[in-house]
């Protein structure tokens, strides 16, 4: 074991959701620990102005300002990163969204918004970008999951479901594609302190109820949550697949 191993110096990392929350989180580690980063977000007004932020620090950054859950986007943005870079070392697929409502009041249209957000850009981008993480021999895929996974949340059925479904999909890709030196990984954490959970956190009741349901009594910051991306796509994770981390504080290991 070598420092050289907890590094990401020389990786070429594409992230999606980069610009908020855990995918803000992730793309500032990854860049001070030395990976190029592309990134990938729906507002491109911000997306330019972090990469002009980046550049001033002497960071190497792309962008393109793209939504992921509409049909040809994975492989209009994996044109984009092989004419860039050629290749990629490392898949985050952090994009996800949520609508927060009982199981009989979701709409077609709820369902098809959250499953194209959350899960079809994910599967469909993996897809695109397959070619190129096999070209390096050596690569990394992370999916940004969620307890909600795992076990019953207050998040919703559909939210549910979709990560469910990326939980699966980690297993099954770091199988089929460990003979191509691809690993896969997810993580899946509880109330992390993004924009997205804002609606539920700025809610005392529901702050409380969250905090007094975790252990270790409080929230999740997204860089508890980068800092386990930025391991599992890591030299020092190299035979590490399969695996979904649960960064929850302890909820998944309190029982009654």
């Amino acid at each position: 074991m070598t420092p050289t191993r907890f590094t990401l110096q020389g990786q070429r990392a594409l992230v999606t959701g980069a610009t908020k929350g855990i995918g803000e989180a992730i793309t500032k580690q990854f860049l001070q620990l030395g990976a190029a980063v592309f990134m990938v977000a729906r507002d491109n007004d911000l997306l330019q102005q972090q990469l002009t932020d980046y550049r001033q620090q002497g960071h190497v950054v792309e962008g393109l300002a793209i939504d992921l859950s509409h049909p040809q986007a994975a492989q209009t943005l994996a044109n984009a990163v092989r004419d860039v870079w050629g290749s990629v070392t490392i898949l985050v697929n952090n994009v996800g969204s949520n609508i927060r409502k009982p199981t009989a009041d979701y709409t077609a249209a709820d369902y098809d918004y959250v499953l194209n957000t959350n899960l079809r850009s994910a599967y469909e981008l993996t897809q695109a970008i397959y070619p190129m993480l096999k070209a390096t021999g050596q690569s990394s895929i992370v999916f940004v999951s969620s307890v909600s996974g795992l076990t019953h949340t207050s998040s919703g059925s559909l939210y549910g479901m979709t990560k469910a479904a990326l939980n699966q999909l980690t297993r099954n890709l770091a199988v089929e594609w460990a003979t191509d030196g691809i690993r896969v990984n997810a993580v899946a954490p509880w109330y992390i302190r993004t924009p997205l959970a804002a609606p539920v956190l700025d809610n005392p009741d529901k702050l409380a109820g969250i905090v007094g349901r975790t252990p270790m009594g409080r929230i999740g910051e997204p860089e508890e949550v980068a800092s386990a991306v930025s391991f599992l796509s890591m030299p020092a994770a190299s035979y590490i697949t399969g695996q979904v981390l649960s960064i929850d504080g302890g909820l998944m290991a309190w029982g009654y």
